[in-house]
């Protein structure tokens, strides 16, 4: 049996609500009555608590299933001309079963999704028992941009790449865009550092036919405390860790407690990576920053690199946020291209195609702007 999941309807008609970026509220679709998020909190929290007691009842029943199949109980035999075949174990563990309360569909998605659409009625669908007991986030940070500035930031980001093929642009194709609730851990934590550098001076003089350059190394040492807070690290494996990173920072001042009535209209992913499998990514940052912060103090060298680090990550608490993201699918030329942007703030991050054309002629200009200026100062050393 399908378990519940929760439709955020308008109370004064009824109709679907979504949350606008724009506004800050949930709008209803069809009326367009706006409602603050503590309202719909305060009508929606029986059926939230109603839908998570529904998913826990299925999973104690898909494990009482499990084991009785193990012992041999219920097993139906199988007939040949019978339609279908039966699911693997592995194939039902990864599928939910959910009814649309709007119009009875049944619907199948992955067992991460926590947040979509009904793809017959349309209206936005939440899963609330998807984040539940030990998987409900902390935090969420809601939309601040819609997707029409996706949009015009992908064509910023176009016309700022020189080498992209003349007819990207024009051709490329938009084929999905999607706002989506990316799961985020979010490590606190303080490192003690010892760290010694290698630092380097350079001096260069003309010894008859000789030019001498003379090195000189100098041993810096540095020791400090440095203290991270809410150090992101998506616990999506659907999410391109190096996209995550790039579109970073977020604003954390505008964290909001998790609430479902944030999420209709977009989509929602709980985490499928773990925070203990995110603590060396997480540690891997911190390690890094703390070496960067130490080096920048280290001033007036040529050069400085790492002789030895010692730097020790003493953990802190560990957050779960659902943060906001668009993302867009693009096609060309039989190519597809993903791009990521920060719903909050609009940094936005993506690969695009290289025109070896635009390269081979822009090497070609500069191979001959360097050629006249040769000229030149061999006519002006000529004339001296």
């Amino acid at each position: 049996m399908p378990s519940q999941v929760t439709n955020y309807k308008c109370p004064a008609c009824t109709g679907p609500l979504h949350f606008s970026a724009e506004k800050g509220k949930l709008v209803c679709d069809y009326c367009e009555s706006e409602y603050e998020v503590s309202e719909i909190e305060a009508l929606y929290a029986e059926k939230e608590q109603q839908a998570a007691q529904a998913a826990a009842a299925e999973d104690k029943k898909r494990e009482e299933a499990k084991a009785e199949a193990a012992a041999g109980v219920n097993q139906a035999d199988w007939h040949e001309g019978d339609a279908g075949v039966p699911w693997t174990e592995e194939e039902a563990a990864g599928l939910r079963a959910y009814n649309c309360p709007s119009c009875g569909a049944e619907l199948i998605c992955d067992e991460t999704t926590a947040a979509t659409s009904c793809p017959y009625c349309g209206n936005p669908t939440v899963v609330p028992g998807q984040l539940t007991g030990s998987l409900k986030p902390d935090y969420v940070i809601p939309f601040r941009l819609e997707k029409k500035d996706a949009v015009e930031a992908l064509k910023r980001h176009y016309g700022k790449k020189r080498f992209r093929p003349r007819a990207f642009t024009d051709r490329n194709h938009i084929d999905e865009i999607q706002g989506v609730y990316v799961p985020f851990w979010l490590f606190d934590g303080v490192t003690d550092a010892n760290i010694t550098f290698d630092a380097t001076r350079c001096h260069s003089f003309t010894d008859g036919d000789y030019e001498v350059t003379i090195t000189e190394h100098y041993e810096a040492l540095r020791e400090g405390t440095v203290r991270f807070e809410k150090v992101p690290v998506d616990g999506s494996s659907k999410m391109p860790d190096a996209h995550m990173d790039a579109i970073e920072p977020f604003d954390y001042s505008e964290l909001k407690p998790f609430s479902t009535a944030y999420l209709p209209g977009y989509l929602a992913d709980k985490y499928d990576v773990t925070e203990k499998a995110s603590r060396k990514r997480a540690e891997r940052r911190i390690r890094n920053s703390t070496e960067s912060a130490l080096r920048n103090t280290v001033l007036g060298y040529d050069g400085v690199t790492i002789q030895h680090a010692d730097v020790k990550v003493n953990r802190g608490q560990v957050k779960y946020a659902m943060l906001p993201v668009w993302t867009l699918h693009t096609s060309w030329n039989g190519q597809h291209f993903l791009f990521a942007m920060n719903g909050q703030t609009g940094k936005l991050i993506g690969d695009l195609p290289v025109s070896k054309g635009k390269m081979t002629a822009w090497g070609v200009g500069i191979f001959a702007v360097s050629a006249v200026v040769l000229g030149l100062l061999g006519r002006l050393l000529g004339l001296l």
